[in-house]
């Protein structure tokens, strides 16, 4: 684990994968090489680093979400509005642990203060698994969030994918 906020990119990518493993629109087929990806990184560069990818693509979506709405009418306040829209619709999911809820709602609150967030996180020692889902549902909630101010379903995952394929040719 880095202490400086680094996240390996396929951990990140993996992370993202986890969000397409939840999100409904996902084909069976997508779904399942989307778990495979998830499986080779975490055989590769272990739980812990694709959880930090968890918390950097948190705190991506959360600033992006900010950056956004900026200057608009109608746009979310991250501290009265978005962070307390997203962890009023953790319990949703009936996985989240509640006593995950204070840690992941530093995370968006690092996030909101512009702050590196996986720097943020590292501080407090290695996420345990409990919390690793509620990041991953939390990831889902601000993906769904985006869509639905954009009134465009999937479009954050669209951005997200081509993202990673940029990268990827870039690599090449």
């Amino acid at each position: 684990m880095n202490s400086d906020g680094v996240v390996v990119d396929e951990a990140i990518h993996a992370a993202w994968d986890s969000y397409r493993i939840l999100e409904k629109r996902t084909s069976a087929e997508e779904r399942q090489e989307a778990r495979e990806r998830v499986e080779a990184a975490t055989d590769t560069y272990g739980r812990e680093e694709v959880s930090r990818g968890t918390v950097f693509l948190v705190g991506v979506l959360t600033g992006y979400l900010i950056a956004e709405q900026a200057g608009g009418e109608d746009r979310l306040d991250p501290l009265s509005d978005l962070i307390p829209a997203v962890i009023r619709r953790l319990p949703t999911f009936e996985m989240a642990d509640p006593a995950q809820v204070p840690m992941v709602t530093g995370v968006l609150m690092a996030a909101a203060m512009g702050m590196d967030t996986v720097a943020w996180r590292d501080r407090f020692g290695q996420i345990p698994p409990e919390e690793a889902l509620v990041h991953s549902f939390v990831l889902w909630l601000l993906a769904d969030l985006f869509d639905s101010l954009t009134g465009r379903p999937g479009v954050i995952d669209r951005m997200m994918r081509e993202t990673f394929d940029s990268l990827a040719t870039e690599r090449s």
